[in-house]
C-alpha cells in the first residue's frame, strides 16, 4: 500500500527498522531545522520536532509513501539533554546522569502527503555511581557527540552503568520499535 521512507541518517534508527522486518528507502535533507517553541518540556519536545521533520519533507513526498520521521531526547531534572558540542560538555552530561534517573523520550510521525499520525514514547534510564575514570574512558574511546545525553546504551557505557530500564530499551536507542510496529500495523493492514 505504500513505500516505507525513513528521514534519517541514523544508523541505529536503520538498524532497528531492518530489525523489525520493514523495507525502506533513506531520504533525507540537510540542516532541516529542530528547533522548537521554549515553553514544551518533556515528551512534547520531540513530538513537536519530529512533525516539523515531517512537514520539511512532505512536499517530496509521492501519493503511495509513507514516511517516518523522529527526534528523541533525554530528559533529566526538568533539563533537555541533547547531542554534546564536546569533549568537557559529554563529561558534563555524564556526571549529571550519575546515580540518578533520567527519561528518554522519542518522538515519531508517520506522514503521508494525505494525513499524519504521530506518537511519543517514554523510558525511564537509572545509572549507577560513574566514576571519573569511567566516564573519561567512556568518552575518550567512543566519542558520543551525536547521542542525546552523551551515551549510547547499547555501547560500553549502558553494559555497566545502567541498573534497571522502565519501558522499551530500543527507545533508549533512537526508535521505539514495538510501538512503531503497531502503529504501521494499523495504517498498512486497516
Amino acid at each position: 500500500m505504500y513505500r516505507i521512507i525513513l528521514a534519517s541518517n541514523s544508523p541505529r534508527r536503520k538498524e532497528l527498522l531492518r530489525g523489525i522486518g520493514v523495507e525502506y528507502e533513506v531520504r533525507t535533507l540537510p540542516d532541516v531545522d529542530e528547533s522548537y517553541p521554549s515553553e514544551l518540556k518533556g515528551g512534547d519536545i520531540p513530538l513537536y520536532i519530529a512533525r516539523e521533520k515531517a512537514q520539511a519533507y512532505r512536499s517530496m513526498l509521492q501519493a503511495d509513501e509513507l514516511m517516518i520521521t523522529a527526534d528523541t531526547i533525554v530528559w533529566h531534572n526538568g533539563q533537555l539533554l541533547g547531542k554534546p558540542h564536546n569533549r568537557q560538555e559529554a563529561i558534563d552530561m555524564l556526571h549529571s546522569l550519575s546515580a540518578s534517573t533520567h527519561q528518554v523520550y522519542t518522538g515519531v510521525a508517520l506522514t503521508t502527503n494525505c494525513w499524519q499520525r504521530s506518537f511519543v514514547a517514554e523510558t525511564s534510564v537509572r545509572f549507577a555511581v560513574l566514576t571519573d575514570d569511567e566516564i573519561l574512558y567512556y568518552v575518550d574511546h567512543f566519542r558520543p557527540f551525536d547521542k542525546a545525553g552523551a551515551y549510547g546504551v547499547q555501547e560500553w557505557i549502558g553494559y555497566i552503568g545502567v541498573e534497571y530500564i522502565a519501558g522499551s530499551y530500543f527507545n533508549v536507542m533512537g526508535l521505539p520499535v514495538q510501538r512503531l510496529y503497531q502503529e504501521l500495523k494499523a495504517v498498512l493492514v486497516d
